[in-house]
């Protein structure tokens, strides 16, 4: 089976797009189960985020994968992109280290992966295969970040959409800001925000205690989110990141809350994937709708800062890339070798206790080592008999050179024996003798020194 990655991300597919293929809250656990029962995939780690959806998985081919998010998301046309052992390899360092990010070494990433791979550990669904590999990545990323400036100044969707809001529209410390979700995205949202001395902060979430518990955190007011349209004309800026199937905020919910406002404008953030925000509010008057495609352009400036940065990065990935591949390939050149041990010990074991219980039973011994002879030889020779003999019906000729390489006519090798140790003794002369004394080769004087 061949390690694969299919997915797609904010540079592939738009936002309406990547929503469909989004797995969040219940979908995620019912996901996971429909990986586990598809017989093509034997490993499976799935990665959704408001950027990106991508399976990574040890299967029989990438049309297993195809099929299966096909049944999940429906119909994607051209905005996958799939990799295959090595570059898929690279593919999920790259990720995890934040070099595939729409803000350029943004460090949330990480522990996303982390999460992905604890879901999937968590639900049975990794191997020997997958598992080593995130464990390789989790290493590659944190060397990345130690060893380059990649990850200095950390900036994330959510401080690059606090920032526009800053330089764009309004003055932090003279505005209401509404969050709603109490996600990590809004956490970071926050946090921002309380630096940036804002005014007002009141945040809306489904659990009030999530709510209540960020808030106190960070000095605002906790809503029950079926309470949110109730202050949503107080709001100056909403930032909103649930993991919501449908919209949370509707066009008619905006629309009244401007004219309480008496059109003053008001500026929205939906940084969510699905989005929780009516696209149909940026029709509005006075509502300035962003999302998270919308901060591609935003983040460039980062992009371009951390370009150095993110090639000494791309160094470091190449070469552990390389790495892991040899290792992955010296696994599998030994794995042959492993199984024709495993196979020769199952055998020995097998016969040897069978050889035990007829000395048991009174059978001599004499005819209970002749069994075992003849049952050791026949049983590990009959593999490969019968692959010969197949291979000659089948003009297989490869297989047959093979067997001349691996069973030579002759042993290339022989063990020195007895009769041949004494012969090689030589005699020294005996001061108390006659006669010379025999002595080995190994105790005779060197040669004399040039």
């Amino acid at each position: 089976m061949t390690l694969w990655v299919l997915g797609l991300n904010h540079q592939t597919a738009p936002v309406e797009l990547r929503e469909r293929a989004a797995f969040a809250g219940e979908a995620l656990p019912r996901a996971l189960a429909s990986l586990r029962d598809t017989p093509q995939i034997a490993e499976a780690v799935l990665l959704s985020t408001c950027n990106r959806t991508e399976l990574y998985a040890v299967a029989e081919s990438a049309a297993a994968l195809d099929q299966w998010l096909q049944r999940q998301a429906g119909d994607l046309g051209g905005y996958l992109y799939q990799h295959a052992d090595g570059e898929a390899v690279r593919h999920l360092f790259r990720v995890a280290t934040g070099l595939d990010s729409m803000v350029l070494g943004e460090p949330q990433i990480l522990g996303q992966v982390k999460d992905a791979w604890s879901t999937s550990r968590a639900h049975g669904l990794l191997g020997q295969r997958l598992d080593r590999l995130f464990q390789q990545t989790f290493a590659v990323a944190k060397r990345a970040r130690t060893d380059t400036q990649v990850g200095a100044n950390p900036v994330s969707v959510a401080s690059a959409a606090v920032r526009l809001a800053q330089n764009a529209f309004a003055r932090l410390d003279d505005s209401t800001v509404l969050l709603v979700g109490a996600g990590e995205t809004i956490e970071l949202a926050a946090r921002h925000l309380s630096e940036g001395k804002v005014r007002r902060l009141l945040i809306a979430n489904r659990t009030l205690a999530h709510a209540q518990e960020l808030a106190t955190r960070h000095g605002g007011v906790a809503l029950p989110l079926e309470g949110m349209e109730r202050h949503l004309a107080e709001a100056d800026i909403v930032f909103s990141a649930t993991a919501a199937r449908e919209p949370v905020i509707h066009r008619d919910a905006v629309a009244a809350a401007l004219r309480a406002r008496r059109h003053k404008p008001m500026l929205l953030f939906d940084l969510a994937v699905p989005r929780d925000i009516e696209a149909s509010v940026a029709d509005l008057d006075d509502a300035f709708l962003y999302t998270v495609d919308d901060l591609e352009r935003a983040v460039e400036d980062n992009r371009r800062g951390r370009r150095e940065a993110a090639a000494e990065a791309e160094a470091i990935i190449d070469l552990q890339v390389a790495r892991f591949v040899e290792t992955l390939q010296a696994d599998a050149h030994h794995a042959p070798l492993k199984q024709l041990r495993a196979f020769g010990e199952a055998t020995r074991l097998e016969l040897l206790e069978r050889a035990r219980q007829q000395l048991a039973h009174g059978k001599p011994a004499d005819e209970v080592l002749e069994l075992l002879a003849h049952g050791l030889t026949n049983r590990l020779l009959h593999p490969p008999t019968a692959a010969l003999r197949a291979a000659a019906l089948s003009g297989d000729a490869e297989l047959t050179r093979a067997a001349e390489r691996l069973f030579p006519a002759t042993p290339g090798y022989a063990h020195r024996s007895v009769a041949g140790h004494a012969a090689a003794i030589v005699r020294r002369p005996d001061p108390t003798s006659s006669s010379p004394a025999p002595v080995s080769p190994d105790d005779a004087d060197p040669a004399p020194q040039a």
